[in-house]
């Protein structure tokens, strides 16, 4: 059986640079950094506590006091972001076709639940996905294959039957160590950024490619 393993953000929608403006903000405003966009953009995978980790060392925050500047980060987001939140063009009629095929779905995010929510509640497709990893479900985060060998156990799937999509090359390396190909969402990361890995099936700026309709089969 095939199924289907989704990042969230900047796969499923195109909230990259909010995330980007967010953590900017915080880290610089608040904090007393001076990261360039392009720094930030760069270290901006994993859990929200390993980022601040990257970009300040291990010395600097308590775990509380990351956990905490991590849901004020979030909230500046969702607030900036709501307006906006929409699926990439193409994916709603993608899920529904995979829906309505029986292919199993799920979500595998380094996201926290908080953010999960806030997109799938929202836009109402919790009811597509059989399975949801977030970053509270692993130990370790991408390119670690945790969170994808996580999601597949779930969907009850062997990994190599699994198709992921992502949108950055943490994550297509995340799915190659899990033993899976990935079809890359180019809305944030240019396809040269991936030529390192193999399981890399495809790139498209949305799912409206004609590629995603051979995917259903």
């Amino acid at each position: 059986m095939k199924a289907f393993i989704f990042d969230l953000n900047g796969t499923m929608i195109n909230d990259m640079p909010y995330h980007t403006k967010a953590w900017q903000t915080l880290l610089n405003d608040q904090l007393g950094g001076s990261f360039t966009w392009d720094e930030v953009k760069q270290q901006m995978y994993g859990k929200n506590p390993e980022v601040l980790v990257r970009m300040f060392g291990p010395d600097r925050f308590t775990l509380e006091e990351m956990n905490k500047l991590s849901y004020e980060k979030e909230e500046k987001y969702q607030k900036e972001f709501l307006p906006y939140l929409a699926l990439l063009p193409g994916l709603p009629e993608f899920l529904e076709a995979a829906y309505q095929q029986g292919i199993p779905m799920a979500i595998g995010s380094a996201a926290i639940p908080f953010n999960i929510d806030f997109v799938l509640d929202n836009l109402n497709i919790r009811h597509y996905f059989k399975a949801i990893v977030s970053a509270d479900d692993v130990l370790l985060s991408k390119p670690h294959p945790e969170t994808f060998l996580k999601a597949a156990a779930l969907l009850n799937t062997n990994p190599t039957d699994c198709t992921v999509f992502e949108d950055v090359p943490k994550g297509a390396e995340a799915a190659a160590n899990a033993g899976m190909n990935a079809v890359v969402i180019t809305t944030t990361h240019e396809p040269h950024e991936f030529e390192k890995l193999s399981n890399v099936l495809h790139f498209a700026a949305d799912f409206t490619d004609g590629y995603f309709k051979s995917l259903l089969g």
